[in-house]
């Protein structure tokens, strides 16, 4: 079985010639692109059907029209008046409009400030104002409803642009012309490149590789956001060496739905535009499952949790078509990690991917009865998919490779542009991010924390000197925060975020994502967990279950209709999930064993400010939130 994703020997090997020769900015690559394949298909969009039923109409547009459009909304922002590095915020769910204003912004030299559209009205209020910004670019009538909430608050914001601008009407004492709507941007635009018909060209040349490109705020797992500021090179840089490790081909198709405002999506969209492939857009999340067999993209990129969503609801299914049914998905994901494993490492020793003869008959027989299905769910062309932001639970992972879904786990940060290391194609390594893009050095400090250095680390956190001296030394290391350690060829493993090492009283250190990744490979039940123990004599753990499947075990359980908070709280559900905390602990070392736990009465979620926008869990807010939970744990326990 083949991810036919390219490998190591056809990675462009001059990184030198990659470094030294890109253009300083994605703007300038984005005029050659279209320049180069006016004609050919960018992007993909759907547009819901006119009656609100039935599926939705894919529309695409080429890289013709595409620019007609960003030249539009740059032309448009310079008549607005925005100048070179001056911030425009888009504040909008992944669409095609974030992508073209992302490059009309770009494209009048100015710099893009994004946020989250689940951002509530303060903190978008303090990164308006912390950056900066003179135009805010809203979806719609909600996003705009929190900056009209904060307008006295931001005397620096001089306009609001509405994509979506049905049922926006001007309110009283609003300046004339503070909101317009996208479409009437891009008509002054029009009118703006009547009179200068240079002027997008113009402003393009006259962008250099220092120049501020992105103002991406940090989700912030602890704290107030910090802005990271991206110049214009390193998203130059991350346009040509994303190509450069073979992941992606001018044939290929993308199916994009990752938040655009996170360092992770945005990636994408640059190294799509050096190579010239099409992009199926679309960040309803909801949508997903509906997309795939539509789209049939050949990559996309997710977060962990998607997988893991995948492979909870794949094992419900099979629960709920009964014992035997289940039996054997059961028999075929352990077939599947076996398959994965064996294969993996023969390649490593022998560069081919192969099995034993009895492994390669039941591996054929699970294929026809399980793996198959899957891989049509996902759209039936998936080369492989790339998976970030935290860190993915290798038995999970493993299935996934046994199944024929390839799943190249890759590594960076906001302050390193998102792309640092990826799995290089067929030699990708389950359990670790692989090795570092052309042209990013690497190395481990004596601490174990993983240090990185080259064109995409970021120029530092905006107006925060003394939080940039604290991670950018001055000859350009980059201290990440995380742990890890490189084999002897190159591959990093993430062990865990240095500040989330716990200690417990008896001394001994515990990466808590590494027990509670393997918690979530043999829990098809468990949506997030949490695991504490930090200065305590034992591990305790939070776990939120996912309530799909929950609710689907409890009603072949005698509690149909019962609602999730009423299900958890059940003797029987917290007997479940005894029995695969037990399983748990016996693949743990003594001190990392669970010994106690309790189910939430709801998920975690983005609302409440448990996770952050991409998904991950927020400890400290998380653990105050439960605060009684987890003394009740300790209570009358003598704590050494």
């Amino acid at each position: 079985m083949h991810c036919n994703v390219a490998g190591p020997e056809d990675v462009v090997s001059d990184t030198q010639t990659l470094i030294e020769n890109r253009p300083p900015s994605v703007a300038t690559l984005f005029l050659e692109r279209v320049a180069e394949t006016p004609d050919a298909e960018a992007y993909r969009y759907p547009v819901p059907a006119a009656s609100g039923q039935g599926p939705d109409d894919w529309k695409s547009l080429s890289w013709a029209q595409a620019a007609e459009r960003v030249y539009a909304i740059a032309a448009g922002l310079a008549d607005l008046g925005v100048q070179a590095e001056e911030r425009v915020a888009l504040a909008s769910g992944t669409r095609v409009e974030w992508i073209l204003c992302d490059l009309g912004v770009m494209c009048a030299g100015a710099a893009t400030t994004t946020i989250y559209p689940s951002t509530n009205a303060e903190e978008s209020a303090f990164i308006l104002s912390d950056s900066d910004s003179r135009v805010l670019i809203a979806e719609d009538a909600a996003q705009l409803a929190k900056a009209r909430e904060k307008r006295a608050e931001l005397p620096g914001l001089r306009h609001v642009v509405v994509i979506d601008a049905d049922g926006v009407e001007p309110e009283e004492g609003e300046p004339e012309g503070w909101v317009l709507s996208l479409a009437e941007l891009e008509a002054r635009g029009a009118a703006y490149l009547e009179k200068h018909p240079q002027a997008v060209k113009e402003r393009v040349s006259a962008i250099t590789k220092d120049q501020l490109a992105t103002l991406i705020y940090t989700s912030g797992t602890t704290g107030r956001p910090k802005g990271v500021r991206l110049a214009h090179d390193a998203w130059a840089y991350m346009a040509k060496a994303i190509p450069a490790t073979g992941l992606i081909t001018k044939d290929d198709v993308q199916y994009l739905w990752l938040p655009l405002a996170h360092v992770f999506g945005k990636v994408l969209t640059s190294g799509q535009i050096e190579v010239g492939h099409v992009t199926a857009v679309d960040g309803r999340v909801d949508k997903i499952i509906e997309n795939l067999p539509v789209v049939q993209p050949t990559y996309m990129a997710a977060v962990p949790r998607i997988f893991e969503k995948v492979y909870n609801g794949v094992a419900a299914k099979a629960r709920a078509g009964g014992g035997a049914k289940y039996k054997i998905f059961l028999w075929a994901a352990e077939v599947a990690r076996e398959y994965a494993k064996v294969s993996q490492d023969n390649f490593r020793r022998t560069g081919a991917r192969s099995v034993p003869f009895g492994l390669a008959a039941k591996h054929a027989v699970a294929d026809r009865l399980v793996y198959a299905k899957l891989r049509e769910a996902f759209g039936g062309r998936l080369r492989a998919c790339v998976s970030g932001s935290a860190a993915l639970a290798p038995d999970i992972g493993y299935f996934f490779s046994g199944a024929g879904v390839h799943i190249l786990e890759g590594y960076g940060l906001t302050e390193s542009s998102a792309a640092s290391f990826v799995n290089p194609g067929e030699a990708y390594r389950t359990g670790t991010v692989g090795k570092p893009v052309p042209g990013c050095e690497v190395r481990i400090a004596d601490d174990g924390e993983i240090l990185l250095r080259g064109p995409g680390v970021m120029q530092g956190y905006h107006g925060l000197p003394d939080k940039t001296a604290e991670v950018l030394e001055p000859d350009g290391w980059f201290h990440t925060g995380d742990i890890g350690e490189l084999s002897d060829d190159g591959y990093l493993r993430i062990t865990d975020r240095k500040k989330d090492l716990i200690k417990t009283s008896g001394g001994k250190y515990i990466a808590p994502a590494e027990v509670e990744g393997q918690f979530k490979a043999v829990c098809p039940f468990v949506s997030n967990i949490l695991v504490h123990g930090a200065d305590r004599n034992f591990c305790t753990a939070l776990i939120a279950l996912d309530e799909p499947a929950i609710l689907g075990w409890a009603a072949e359980h005698g509690m149909k209709g019962k609602s999730y908070a009423d299900v958890v709280a059940a003797p029987e559900t917290v007997e479940l999930i005894d029995g695969y905390v037990r399983r748990l602990n016996e693949g743990l070392q003594r001190w990392q064993t669970i010994k106690k736990f309790r189910l939430l009465p709801r998920d975690l979620d983005v609302e409440h400010g448990e996770l952050t926008p991409s998904l991950k869990l927020k400890r400290p807010v998380v653990e105050r939130e439960y605060k009684d939970l987890i003394e009740d744990m300790y209570a009358g326990t003598r704590e050494a």
